[in-house]
């Protein structure tokens, strides 16, 4: 290793660290402990929709569930996991140092994630025109309620609006943040400041991309999948 070489991958390590391996030992640590905190945000969330889910409100939320657009959430599922596999391959190319790899696939991840966000605008869209958003000019009219329906068939159509904007908006926001985060590596790996000896922010927004697909892979049959057409 070359005197340019040590003085950069010096000027890499923490001060309170002992050798590179600690460093990202610990960066890694504090990631998982980070999506730790996630999942149990997520979690709630996800447990608050099952309850309602498996009550009485069950029937009004696969009534809401059939206004979704089963074929773009589909295909939506297939972007972000292929959005999954470059950002692997980003991390891979860290690893061996290619720089033009990290350029590459950190772009191709930008690419799949931003064409994932819209589609989700699109469908967004779609169900702002049929007043499904929550509030009031929320209206059950797309849902096709018979007239005898009970009031709480309504009710429980929009609950069900609820937690999808709110839990699909969450997770666009996550994915809106790690869009930006990319964006930054990817200037940063075109510099060459990621290496062999040196790749763990590459890593680490590698491990908290895996999560936010992860949550979408929960995400869509929970939504989406509730009350298939017959």
């Amino acid at each position: 290793m070359s005197l340019a070489d040590a003085g950069q991958r010096n000027s890499r390590l923490a001060s309170h660290f002992e050798d590179m391996g600690q460093q990202l030992e610990s960066s890694t640590l504090g990631m998982w402990t980070f999506l730790a905190t996630e999942v149990m945000f997520f979690g709630g969330l996800f447990l608050g929709f099952c309850v309602y889910r498996f009550t009485d409100a069950s029937h009004g939320f696969a009534l809401a569930s059939r206004q979704l657009d089963i074929a773009l959430g589909t295909v939506n599922t297939f972007v972000l996991l292929t959005s999954s596999l470059t950002m692997a391959l980003a991390v891979r190319a860290g690893q061996t140092g290619d720089r033009k790899g990290q350029v590459l696939f950190l772009t191709l991840t930008m690419v799949m994630a931003t064409l994932f966000l819209g589609i989700k605008a699109n469908e967004y869209y779609e169900e702002y025109e049929k007043h499904l958003f929550p509030g009031a000019h929320f209206s059950t009219a797309a849902l096709k309620l018979p007239a005898d329906a009970p009031a709480s068939l309504a009710q429980h159509s929009q609950l069900f609006f609820v937690f999808y904007f709110f839990m699909t908006g969450l997770h666009a926001f996550h994915m809106i943040i790690g869009i930006a985060v990319m964006g930054v590596l990817a200037i940063q790996a075109q510099r060459g400041k990621f290496t062999a000896d040196y790749f763990t922010p590459l890593e680490l927004t590698g491990l908290y991309w895996h999560f936010v697909d992860l949550v979408w892979v929960f995400l869509f049959p929970l939504l989406y999948l509730i009350d298939l057409h017959k």
